[in-house]
Order: C-alpha cells, then structure tokens, then sequence
C-alpha cells in the first residue's frame, strides 16, 4: 500500500487548542511545500475504549505530489481534553502501538455482486479480499483462500477487490487490468493464473506483459481491451474502497465485516 514517507509528514505530539481535522493536515501534518491538500474526507471517528479522551480519527487525504494527484489513509489520534494530537501511542504493556488495530467497519456495499468472484452469494461467511497478483503475500495467501472458497460454495462468498502496489512493482498495474477484464468475462480461473506469472515487477510495456502471459498461459488478452477506459475506472473504484477501510498493505481480509489478521482464519470455519 501506498504510505506517505516520514519526509513528507510530521509525527510529533503537538499541542492544539482546538482541534479541526482539515486544518490539522493542512498546517501541521503535511509539512512538505512540495506537497498540496487538496481535502480531506473524515471515514470515522473513534473513541479509543482503554484511552480516557482519546479518540481515533481515520480519514483519507487528497494530496497533489510532484504534480499527480492521488489519495492517502491516515488515522491519528487525538485528546482534545489536553489539547494533544499523536500519529500514535505505544501500549508498553501489551507491546504493541495502539493504531495496528484500529481498523474502520466494513458495510454491506462492499458485498457487490460484480466482486463476487466465488461461493454463493447467500453463504454462511462472506469473504472480502484487496490483493495485488504480484505481491509475495498475496501469492502465499489469496490463492488457498479462492481454491477452499470453491470447494465450499455454501460456506463461502469470496469478494475480490484489485489493489495493485505500483509503487512496489509497477507491473501490477497491467496485470489488474488484466484479471479485470477476465473477471468481466466470468474467468476468474484464467484471471488467477496471473500471481503465477515469471515477469519482472518493473515491467511496464503492455506489449511485453501480453506477449508473457500469451507464452505462459495460452491467454490472448488485447491491449484495447485493457486500455478501456471502464476497466482503469473498476481499478480506479477499487482503490478508493481500499482507502475508505484504511488498507495498509496486501493482502488485506475481512470475513464477515472483521478485519483478519491472519490470512488463514478462514480455515477455521472448515472445521465446523
């Protein structure tokens, strides 16, 4: 996932008056001349349950970096009683920072027909998944989920979601495409097939993307059919439904509404 280096923000506690989000990120959060706001949208305010006056505020930033735009999650806290605002805090006691788990809810909507890649829609447990087919985690994980998922399609609804790290290997741009429009054609089977693609992550000819996964898979995908301007708007879509929960890296899980630690929890409603 897309982070904002240290650089780029301040990460001090400071002290304010009044708390207002907008202004906060505007004239002590972002720091850097280089970087503009161009708003800031508030997903949820928090209050922290074991931190007396202290609430967790999670929003996305729309920020203008060397001239392209993009989003960016944040959560801060906050205890406006004291006038205080912290990028964290460290639970010495439980060793751990507290903002690891906190995590917004996730709503019905993104229970959307067109992310349903496997199970029924009706199943017990519905699955919700932001993956990226070049990411050494997804590789691991998503694969085992998709595969028990269709084995047991009464138990399982398996919602995917395309958050491809460009940043980290730029090939997964092209590749979302390309399960995109597989998706799109009720292939997800062949759509898969492209966490075992052999390709350099800083590939991004288009050309040479299509021709390896034609030599590898026998797929013959077009490049008109990946330039659609539809397809880059599903990704585009995606994206943004990763940043309204707050997604940190992939592979992010939700089952039923609960953000997983593990990406193996699944499992353990096989055993029942």
């Amino acid at each position: 996932m897309q982070k904002l280096s240290s650089a780029m923000i301040a990460t001090t506690l400071i002290a304010s008056a009044s708390f207002n989000l907008e202004d906060y990120v505007k004239k002590d959060l972002i720091r850097n001349p280089q970087i503009k706001v161009k708003g800031v949208e508030l997903i949820e305010k928090r209050p922290l349950k074991n931190l007396k006056n202290w609430t967790a505020y999670l929003f996305v930033m729309d920020l203008v970096i060397r001239g392209k735009e993009d989003k960016y999650p944040e959560t801060i806290l906050v205890n406006e009683k004291e006038g205080l605002v912290s990028m964290d805090l460290y639970d010495f006691k439980n060793h751990k920072l507290i903002k690891n788990d906190i995590r917004p809810k996730m709503d019905a909507s993104y229970y959307d027909k067109s992310h349903l890649v496997a199970g029924k829609e009706d199943a017990k447990h519905k699955i919700v998944v932001f993956s990226d087919p070049q990411c050494p985690f997804c590789q691991r994980y998503v694969p085992p989920i998709y595969d028990a998922v269709k084995k047991h399609p009464d138990t399982f609804a398996l919602y995917y979601y395309h958050m491809p790290l460009t940043r980290i290997h730029p090939v997964s741009g092209i590749l979302t495409r390309v399960m995109e429009v597989l998706q799109k054609q009720g292939k997800m089977d062949d759509a898969m097939k492209m966490y075992k693609l052999n390709i350099n992550i800083r590939e991004t000819n288009e050309t040479k993307v299509l021709a390896a996964i034609k030599k590898q898979f026998n797929l013959d995908i077009k490049k008109e059919d990946i330039d659609k301007e539809e397809i880059k708007k599903a990704i585009a879509s995606d994206k943004d439904k990763g940043n309204h929960i707050m997604l940190r890296g992939t592979p992010t899980i939700y089952i039923d509404g609960e953000f997983q630690k593990d990406p193996k929890s699944y499992q353990k409603y096989l055993k029942k």
